[in-house]
This record gives C-alpha cells, sequence and structure tokens, in this order.
C-alpha cells in the first residue's frame, strides 16, 4: 500500500474527487453525453434539475425519519401528551412523503441522466451513498410501526413495515456487497481518499439489525421468531466487522492528513451511526429474544449483559467522536464552511445515539442515560431543523439541486 504524502493541504483537497472540477464523474460524463443522441439530448436539457440529485438525497430521508423513531424512543413515549404524539406523526408522514418524492427525482435522474448516474457509480466519493437507500427504506419502515401506527392502525403499519424492512435489507446486503466490490475493482483510490463516506454502504445491514426486533413478535411462535433473531445477530456481526476493516483507515487519514474540505467535514458525524446503530441493535436483540428463544432459554442473561457491556464501550466511543466531530465542525463554519447536502449527516448518526442510550437507559435504569438520550435529541432536533430549512429554502431558490461546489483549499491543521 503506498505511503501518505507528507503534502497535507494538497492531499487533504483530493479526498473528494467529486468535489473538483475536473473529477472522474465529470470526465466521464462529459465523455457519456458526447455519445448520446440527439433525443437524449433534449431530454437533458428538459430536465436540467435532476441532472444533480445523486443518491445523497436519500439522506435526507433518513434523517427525517429518524427524528420520529428516537422521539418514539425517549423514556417519556409512554406518557406523550396528545400533542406530542401527533407532532411526532406529522414528522413521520413527512418522512413517508419523501420517500416517495426522492426515489422519483431518482428514476428521473436514472432516465434523463442515465451518463451521469453511471458516473456516480464510477465515482469512488459518490458510489458509497448508494447505501442511503436501503437505509431510508429502514427508517421509513421503522418509524412508521412505532410512530406511524397511531396513524394507520397496527395491522397496515405492521405489513407496511415488513415491505420495507424485506426490501431494505436486500437492498443493504447488495450495496454492502457491491460497492466494496467497485472500489476494490473498478475505483482508483488511496489512502489519502479515505473518507467516513465510506462507511455507508456496510451500516446498512446494521439498520436492519436494530429495526427487526420489532418484527419479531408479529411472526409465528417457534422457528420464524429465532430465524429472524439469529438473522438481526448475523447482520450486526457482518456490519461491525466490516467497519472496523474500515474504520482505522479513516481515522490514520486524518491523523497524518488533518480535516478534511469544509464540504466534507459534516461527514465526520457519519463515524457515529455504526456506533449509535449497533448499541441500539445489541439492546433491541436482547429486548426481542425472550419472545423468540422462549423465557426459559439460558442464553437470555448472556444476551443481556453483552448488550449493556458492548453498548456502555461503543456509546461512549461515540461521545469521545461526537466531541472530536463537533470541534471540527465548529472551526469549519468560523473559515466559511458552506451548506451543502453533507448537512444532513447531522441528523441520522446523531438520532442513532438517542435510541443507542436509550435502550441503555432502559436496560440499566441509569438517570444518567436517560438523560443522555434526552440531550442528544434535542441536538438532533436542532441539525433536523436547520438541515431542512436549509434545503427547502436551497429548493425554493434554486440553488438546489445543484452540483457540489470546487473544495476550498486551507483545510490542513497547519492553515
Amino acid at each position: 500500500m503506498p505511503t501518505l504524502g507528507p503534502t497535507r493541504t494538497a492531499d487533504a483537497a483530493r479526498t473528494a474527487p467529486t468535489l473538483a472540477p475536473a473529477s472522474t464523474a465529470a470526465k466521464a460524463s462529459a465523455v457519456a453525453y458526447a455519445s448520446l443522441t440527439p433525443a437524449a439530448r433534449k431530454a437533458r436539457r428538459r430536465f436540467p434539475a435532476l441532472r444533480h440529485v445523486g443518491p445523497n438525497w436519500y439522506a435526507s430521508v433518513m434523517g427525517t425519519a429518524i427524528v420520529a423513531s428516537a422521539g418514539a424512543a425517549l423514556p417519556w413515549a409512554p406518557t406523550l401528551a396528545p400533542a406530542a404524539r401527533a407532532l411526532f406523526v406529522a414528522v413521520w408522514a413527512l418522512s413517508a412523503l419523501m420517500l416517495l418524492l426522492v426515489p422519483a427525482a431518482r428514476a428521473g435522474h436514472w432516465i434523463h441522466h442515465r451518463d451521469r448516474a453511471r458516473a456516480h457509480l464510477l465515482d469512488p466519493a459518490v458510489a458509497p451513498f448508494y447505501g442511503c437507500l436501503p437505509m431510508a427504506l429502514l427508517a421509513v419502515g421503522g418509524a412508521t410501526l412505532t410512530v406511524g401506527r397511531h396513524a394507520l392502525g397496527e395491522p397496515a403499519a405492521v405489513a407496511v413495515d415488513a415491505v420495507l424492512f424485506t426490501a431494505g435489507t436486500l437492498a443493504g446486503l447488495a450495496v454492502a456487497v457491491g460497492i466494496p466490490w467497485l472500489m476494490v475493482v473498478r475505483h482508483r483510490v488511496r489512502p489519502a481518499d479515505a473518507s467516513p463516506v465510506w462507511l455507508l454502504p456496510v451500516v446498512a445491514p446494521m439498520v436492519s439489525a436494530a429495526l427487526g426486533p420489532a418484527l419479531i413478535p408479529y411472526l409465528p411462535a417457534g422457528r420464524w421468531r429465532e430465524a429472524l433473531l439469529l438473522g438481526c445477530y448475523a447482520l450486526f456481526a457482518l456490519s461491525l466487522l466490516a467497519t472496523l476493516t474500515l474504520l482505522p483507515l479513516i481515522v490514520r487519514r486524518l491523523l497524518v492528513l488533518g480535516p478534511p474540505p469544509f464540504a466534507l467535514t459534516p461527514t465526520l458525524f457519519l463515524v457515529l451511526g455504526p456506533l449509535g446503530q449497533s448499541t441500539t441493535a445489541v439492546g433491541h436483540l436482547a429486548d426481542a429474544a425472550p419472545g423468540a428463544l422462549g423465557a426459559s432459554s439460558p442464553h437470555l442473561s448472556g444476551l443481556d449483559s453483552f448488550a449493556v457491556v458492548y453498548g456502555l464501550g461503543a456509546l461512549g466511543f461515540a461521545l469521545l467522536w461526537l466531541a472530536v466531530a463537533v470541534a471540527t465542525v465548529v472551526r469549519a463554519v468560523r473559515r466559511g464552511m458552506p451548506f451543502s447536502m453533507t448537512w444532513w449527516a447531522f441528523t441520522f448518526p446523531v438520532g442513532t445515539c438517542v435510541t443507542g442510550a436509550a435502550a441503555l437507559g432502559r436496560a440499566t435504569g441509569l438517570t444518567a442515560l436517560m438523560g443522555l438520550a434526552f440531550a442528544l435529541f434535542a441536538l438532533l432536533s436542532a441539525a433536523w431543523a436547520v438541515a431542512w430549512a436549509r434545503t427547502v429554502h436551497g429548493l425554493v431558490s434554486g440553488a438546489l439541486p445543484a452540483g457540489p461546489p470546487a473544495p476550498r483549499p486551507g483545510t490542513a491543521r497547519t492553515k
């Protein structure tokens, strides 16, 4: 493996090839455009905005759905006032609407800008965002069961969640295999290109592991419930091992080359995703185990202990990383970090930490963990409000969708 170079500023600017004017995606797109038929070029001119609706737009769906799910996971959930419950139902409904609109826009992107869509798959900085699609399906499905059932009724909510969970899990496994395969076979990446975005394809199975246990009580008792429980544990292990493989590369790149370009600084929050989601997963799996394995199973105490011990360690590291990420973002904002769709990275990862802290709080009964869950939910709500407001403003003003800006230099620690 080649060694990291000493020129930190230059290498930091190269960590986001899709942000540069001469990116891999831009070159491939220009070549493909020259081969388009006149009809295809006319279609592209009719729908120019769809050209920049990339797979990263699914992050807005995830970030909205997690607000409803995280709110319902807090200790106050059983005693929620009707007004508060209606607010979470409204947020869930908004995420469900977005799950209809964003895939429709993405379908238009593939139909009218196929050259750009294919170029995205060949761009190592864009392709990992395909991991957002299965997580959007799973997040909305989980929110439908926990929050949407107050509007749809339990039978309909279970049916919707079952469909979205199945589709999201299958898509997540396909992405977890397909995107790393592309990175190995087709992409040309260097150690300096390592980014938290690389985690997105491999986190999707962890989301399935965290949300699958909610469906266990609705399956026939016996083998069906046991199969789903063990399958979720397998998805947990798959995602965790893949994360542990990639995370050292990301940390090494940050320590050696310094912070990423301003436009990519929010992606530091993506590291919280597998940490918070894995904490949530082991907690939910331990809660669902008695109904799947039987109340007399000798494995139950071990699963409960593992959930607490693992969860405390993962959540502790998540809080450490959160402090570093917040400090880095504050530094970037003070130096002029512009708004971009990467700001949605502030939402879903923090939401997984809310659900993880809430699960640990229920398992241990510690008031401190309950308070932590509320504090993280306040941070999540503020981040979602800002990202949503800026996105809507960008859509209304015409600034979005738009191609990503060129990276601003001077992000190395020596500047």
